[in-house]
């Protein structure tokens, strides 16, 4: 994604705007982790700690106004899902357009799996 302003040209990386989600993610009350969308991409991220497939879990989708992301989380037992799905959406919209100055049109959150 590339930005333009008085300046000059600003370039922004998906690899950037996906540490930027994780970073926000992780951060959340009750988010035990970010999961992969694979199951051979979660086998081999566990199997790494995490060095291979770094993305794992964080889908980012670009348009011409501004991008949506896809987040597959665990989460804590006992946590609140719907309060914590809206403090993720919230924060990672936040974040993302804090950081970045990209518009987020949409943030959909998948609760894959359950921390116990």
């Amino acid at each position: 994604m590339v930005k333009e302003n008085h300046i000059g040209k600003i370039t922004i990386t998906e690899s950037y705007l996906t540490e930027i989600v994780r970073h926000a993610v992780c951060d959340c009350f009750g988010v035990a982790d970010v999961c992969s969308t694979n199951t051979f991409r979660s086998a081999v991220s566990s199997l790494t700690r995490g060095k291979l497939f770094r993305r794992k879990g964080v889908i980012i989708h670009t348009d011409d106004d501004g991008i949506t992301i896809d987040l597959h989380i665990k989460v804590s037992y006992g946590t609140n899902i719907k309060a914590a799905v809206n403090s993720i959406i919230h924060k990672v919209s936040f974040t993302v357009e804090e950081t970045a100055e990209i518009h987020v049109n949409n943030v959909n959150v998948f609760v894959d799996d359950m921390n116990v």
